[in-house]
């Protein structure tokens, strides 16, 4: 019983199939070649919009080089109390753009709300320049809680922080998920809400490793082909990147995939919703899926092979005490 992670699962057959073709023949290198042109000009109509996109092979590569483009040194990043690029990427966005710093305003909420923005703006007096002025805001779609963001609440959010001079970057490892949740179309709740960056992950999704660095605003990418290549993420074979999201995209293969996600959470959820003891922290709104339950059990099902894990007690909702574990 394997329910640890969405990156435990292997590449899907048709994604599969795609790098075989593409590993054929010759082609430029570092990504001049024509899958990752074919994988652009996918995303463009995937997007509905023209759009920049450059592809590295992990999601903290992406959060990190893409939040470098969009903030100075000497400035903050807006972000959730559990978000991946605060809590597990072992400070590689501070590292990647020189030292700006990230401030969670959550609060315990499961989802950053206009109210934590409104109120941040509010008691904050910056003082130039002995004080860090605020310059981006990451929300995370689907985030660390297993929530999906609405298309009014990430318009809101973004609304508020250009209102205030902050570029928007989304933190999109399950954004596929989100968007076969939310039965919208993939416009809706990025750069027709607002958001300027995107980091697309196809791999928590079918896909070996492939990620991409979508700039809606694309004034922003200016300097990521440089930022690129001196942190050592341009790979030289760049066609494995871009037959990967070909595959994925091709008859919106990847929809099919998260709603298959998707649907095995719910029938989860539905099934330990039988059980005494066992108890529903966040709503499952994609897929993931956050419970409690008495710690004689949980190690007995790890003891019998069961695999998940052991999750934060600062996830759980503001106001509410459990005197138990918390699993994922």
């Amino acid at each position: 019983m394997q329910f640890g992670s969405d990156n435990q699962a292997g590449a899907s057959h048709q994604i599969l199939e795609t790098v075989l073709s593409a590993n054929s023949g010759f082609t430029h290198g570092y990504g001049d070649d024509r899958w990752c042109a074919e994988a652009t000009e996918a995303l463009k109509q995937f997007f509905g919009c023209e759009l920049d996109a450059f592809f590295v092979a992990t999601g903290t590569a992406a959060n990190s080089l893409a939040l470098s483009c969009m903030v100075q040194p000497w400035e903050t990043i807006l972000c959730h109390h559990h978000a991946h690029i605060l809590l597990d990427e072992s400070t590689a966005p501070e590292f990647f753009s020189g030292g700006a710093r990230l401030l969670p305003l959550s609060q315990k909420a499961g989802k950053l709300e206009s109210r934590h923005l409104r109120q941040f703006f509010r008691d904050t007096s910056p003082e130039a320049p002995h004080t860090p002025t605020a310059k981006a805001l990451s929300i995370t779609q689907t985030n660390e809680a297993g929530q999906v963001y609405t298309k009014e609440e990430v318009t809101t959010l973004c609304a508020i922080a250009h209102e205030n001079g902050l570029h928007v970057h989304m933190d999109g490892a399950r954004f596929v998920n989100a968007v076969v949740s939310l039965g919208c179309k993939p416009a809706d709740i990025s750069w027709k809400a607002g958001v300027d960056v995107l980091t697309l992950g196809a791999t928590k999704c079918g896909a070996l490793a492939a990620e991409a660095v979508i700039f809606f605003n694309r004034d922003l990418a200016v300097n990521f082909i440089h930022r690129r290549k001196r942190s050592g993420h341009l790979l030289s074979k760049g066609r494995l990147f871009g037959a990967q999201f070909v595959g994925w995209l091709k008859g919106d293969h990847c929809l099919d995939l998260a709603r298959h996600a998707n649907d095995k959470a719910q029938q989860l959820v539905k099934m330990l919703a039988g059980f005494p003891g066992i108890q529903q922290v966040w709503p499952c709104d994609a897929n993931e899926i956050f419970i409690i339950m008495p710690k004689q059990l949980a190690e007995s099902l790890q003891t019998a092979g069961a695999e998940f894990y052991n999750w934060p007690v600062t996830a759980l909702p503001a106001g509410k005490l459990f005197r138990k574990i918390m699993f994922l």
